[in-house]
Order: C-alpha cells, then sequence, then structure tokens
C-alpha cells in the first residue's frame, strides 16, 4: 500500500522468502511470553528507492488477521470462537530510526529485536498479542520533514509472514523447522539439559537476549 506519490520508485523486498514459505506451508507459529520472546523467522527486508540523503524511520506493527480464535485438532489448525477484542495496538520503531536513506539502502534491515508477549508490560521493545489469534507484519516507511513532521510513505507486508501467536508450539513440523533453521535453537536446547541454565528456560531465552525457539 502506497500511500504517498513520492513512494512510487521505493522498493521493499522480503529477505529470506524462501524460509518463511517453509513455515507457512504448516501454518507458523511465533511464541508469546510475559517476558516477550523474539521472533524466528527474523523479519528481513531490503529496500530501495529512498531518498539518499532524506531521513526515514521504520516502524514495524502487527494486525489481526481475521475475526476468531484458532485451535490446533488432529494435526490441523481449525477456526475456534470469536476473536478476542483487539490488544491495545503497538508499534516497534527500528533502533537505527531516524536515518539517511543511503543507511537504509546499504543492505538487509533486521527486526531482530522486536520482542512478542502476551502481558501488557509497557517495556520497550515489546509487542502485546493474543495467543491463539493470527497475525500480519506490516513495515511502515515515514519520511522525517521539517519541524520533526513525518510524513507517511507507504506500508507493506508479505503474506508469508503470517503467523499464529502460541504459548507453546502445537504443531511438531513446526517445532522441528525452529530447531533446523535457528542459529539459537541449540544452545536453546543444550540449556533445557542443564539445571543451571534454567533460568534462561523460563524467560524465554537461551543467550540472556531474548532469543529462543
Amino acid at each position: 500500500e502506497k500511500v504517498d506519490p513520492d513512494a512510487q520508485h521505493v522498493n521493499v523486498k522480503l529477505e529470506e522468502r524462501d524460509l518463511w514459505h517453509k513455515f507457512k506451508e504448516f501454518t507458523n507459529e511465533m511464541i508469546v511470553t510475559k517476558n516477550g520472546r523474539r521472533m524466528f523467522p527474523v523479519l528481513k527486508c531490503s529496500v530501495s528507492g529512498l531518498e539518499p540523503n532524506a531521513m526515514y524511520t521504520l516502524r514495524l506493527d502487527f494486525v489481526q488477521v481475521d475475526s476468531h480464535r484458532w485451535k490446533y485438532v488432529n494435526g490441523d489448525w481449525v477456526a475456534g470462537g470469536k476473536a478476542e477484542p483487539a490488544v491495545p495496538h503497538c508499534v516497534y520503531e527500528h533502533p537505527d530510526s531516524p536515518n539517511y536513506g543511503n543507511h537504509w539502502m546499504k543492505g538487509a534491515i533486521e527486526f531482530n529485536r522486536v520482542k512478542l508477549t502476551n502481558k501488557m508490560n509497557g517495556v520497550k521493545g515489546q509487542i502485546m498479542l493474543n495467543s491463539l489469534h493470527k497475525y500480519q507484519p506490516r513495515l511502515h516507511i515515514l519520511e522525517a520533514g521539517n519541524n520533526q513532521h513525518e510524513k507517511h510513505l507507504l506500508t507493506v507486508s508479505f503474506s508469508e509472514t503470517q503467523f499464529i501467536a502460541v504459548t507453546a508450539y502445537q504443531n511438531e513440523e513446526i517445532t522441528a523447522l525452529k530447531i533446523k533453521y535457528n542459529p539459537f535453537a541449540k544452545a536453546f536446547l543444550d540449556a533445557k539439559e542443564r539445571p543451571d541454565q534454567r533460568d534462561l528456560i523460563d524467560d524465554g531465552s537461551c543467550d540472556g537476549q531474548g532469543r529462543g525457539l
């Protein structure tokens, strides 16, 4: 969705699309915890067509895809009851914001610090979601103008990145994919075997920074 004429030359590409497709095939799941859990796969995008010397802010939010809860029954996700009221709208701002177009276009932009939670903690960098609801991440690009005024250039989303928020993985295929492709999964599993690392498991972390499966 390009909301400004100046955005007609701006293109956003989803990185690691093939990896996202592997998860979408089985309906992706993302863990939400009280303390927040980082996403895997990590949302990464590349952007072109920005003005090199203009300043831009990049933000991420998550919208419910449909109007019902989901439940996992006999190996399949099926629509359940009516969706819970949408949680307060949370927006995650990329920590490099605001920055020059040159900066954003020099390589992949990673949203690797955003954490998903099921509690309203008021903690910066956390996004609250309803468990067992399906979500779509959306990327917003805003251009910083004079007097700190921001102009909304565009909003973009990729259907491959949809997921159901869960407090524990339901589909073993998704668990297997997370372990296979997440570089931090081995540390997570190793920690599970060691009593002295139990505190890292309990807070949804495997390296003290909120990374996990």
